[in-house]
C-alpha cells in the first residue's frame, strides 16, 4: 500500500516535498485507536526505542545497585549532542564503575554541539566515543553487563546477555516477536518490530501504573519520568526532543530515531505514539510529531518551543523566509475514537 502524506514542505503555496509515512496511536488496552498507513509492517525503530534498550538496566536491579539518579537514566535513553555536559555525565558514570572511554563500543563521533566541536578543533583534538550520541546508552549497557556478571567485552554482540535482555524486553513490551535485527550506527543490535508494536510498547510505558506490575512497572515509570524530567540530557539545546518535552513541562516523553522514526509516551492520555517517515527525513518526522502532540491536545501550537517544529521555516542565504513545512491535514485533524 502507499502510505499517506504526514508532512510537507512548501514555497509560495507550491508543495515541493511531500513526506509519506505511517502513524500508530495505541491505548492502554493495547489497541490501535488511530492509524495512518501500514502500521503492521516490520521496521527498525533505531534510537526511538532507547527507553526499551534501557529497560533491563532498571529491571535487573543494576540501576539501583549503582545508585543511578534520574539524570543518568535519562542519558541512558538519550541521543545526545555530545556537549561538554553530556560528555561529563557519561565520563563520571564510567569512572565510578571503574571503566573508561576505551571500554565503550559505540565508536567516536563528531559532536553536533557547535561549542564542543569548535573547542575540539581549537585544541587539535579528535572526538572520542564519549561524544557519540549513544555513549549514555552504552554506559548503561556496561553497567548492566557488570551487574549480570557477564563479560563486559562484546556487550553489543546479539548473543550477549545484555542484548538478550533487551530483545526480551522489546518483545514483551511490543507484544510481538522481533522480525530480526540490524546493526545500528553505534554497533548495538536494533530489533525490528511493527510500528503498531512500537506504539504498543510506548502505551505500556504511558499506562504503566495500571497495565504493568512488579519490577517492570517500577522500571517503566522511572525511565519514562526520568526522560520527561531531564529533556536536555535526552537530546540537548536546540533539539526537537528537548523542546517538545520542555513544552510539556514533564507531562510526557518523546524520542526521535534515525531514518524518520519518532515515539511519544503520553501518561495523562494513556497513549503511546509511533511514526515513521518513509524517506527517512528527520525534519518531516519532527514536524509530524509536533502535529500529533498538538492534535491530541498535549501541547499548544502557539508555544514557540512547539511552533518552530510544527511550522519549520525555509530561510534562504540572505535570511529571507521563503517557505516552510507543516503536518499534513490527516495529522492535523486526527481524532481518537
Amino acid at each position: 500500500m502507499t502510505n499517506p502524506i504526514l508532512a510537507t514542505r512548501s514555497r509560495a503555496g507550491f508543495v515541493e516535498r511531500a513526506h509519506h509515512g505511517r502513524l500508530a496511536i495505541v491505548d492502554r488496552a493495547g489497541q490501535v485507536v488511530f492509524s495512518l498507513g501500514d502500521v503492521e509492517e516490520a521496521m527498525l525503530p533505531r534510537s526511538s526505542c532507547k527507553i526499551l534498550q534501557a529497560m533491563p538496566l532498571v529491571e535487573s536491579g543494576a540501576a539501583e545497585a549503582a545508585r543511578l539518579d534520574d539524570r543518568r537514566l535519562a542519558l541512558a535513553c538519550a541521543s545526545h549532542q555530545g556537549s561538554a555536559a553530556h560528555v561529563s555525565l557519561a565520563e563520571g558514570w564510567l569512572d565510578e564503575m571503574g571503566f573508561s572511554e576505551a571500554d565503550l563500543m559505540c565508536g567516536p563521533q563528531v559532536p553536533s554541539d557547535k561549542a564542543t566541536r569548535d573547542a575540539l578543533r581549537a585544541r587539535g583534538a579528535a572526538p572520542s566515543q564519549l561524544h557519540n550520541n549513544c555513549s549514555g546508552k552504552h554506559t548503561g549497557f556496561l553497567c548492566l553487563s557488570r551487574h549480570l556478571g557477564a563479560d563486559v567485552r562484546g556487550y553489543v554482540d546479539p548473543g550477549h546477555a545484555v542484548q538478550a535482555a533487551v530483545a526480551e524486553a522489546t518483545a514483551e513490551m511490543a507484544g510481538e516477536t522481533p522480525a530480526g535485527f540490524a546493526v545500528d550506527g553505534c554497533s548495538a543490535p536494533n530489533f525490528a518490530i511493527t510500528l503498531a508494536g512500537l506504539a504498543r510498547a510506548m502505551a505500556k510505558f504511558a499506562s504503566a501504573e495500571t497495565v504493568l506490575t512488579g519490577v517492570r512497572r517500577r522500571a517503566a515509570i522511572r525511565l519514562r519520568d526520568a526522560m520527561a524530567a531531564y529533556p536536555f540530557e535526552v537530546a540537548g539545546e536546540g533539539r526537537c526532543c528537548t523542546d517538545l518535552m520542555r513544552a510539556g513541562g514533564g507531562r510526557f516523553a518523546v524520542k526521535t530515531g534515525a531514518e524518520g522514526a519518532f515515539v511519544a509516551i503520553l501518561p495523562e492520555l494513556r497513549l503511546g505514539v509511533a511514526l515513521k517517515i518513509d524517506d527517512g527525513n528527520t525534519a518531516a518526522a519532527e514536524c509530524a510529531m509536533a502535529g500529533v502532540l498538538v492534535a491530541l491536545g498535549a501541547v499548544g501550537e502557539t508555544d514557540p518551543r512547539i511552533a518552530r517544529w510544527l511550522h519549520p521555516e525555509e530561510v534562504n542565504r540572505r535570511g529571507i523566509v521563503c517557505g516552510g513545512g507543516e503536518p499534513s491535514e490527516a495529522v492535523r485533524n486526527l481524532t481518537i475514537a
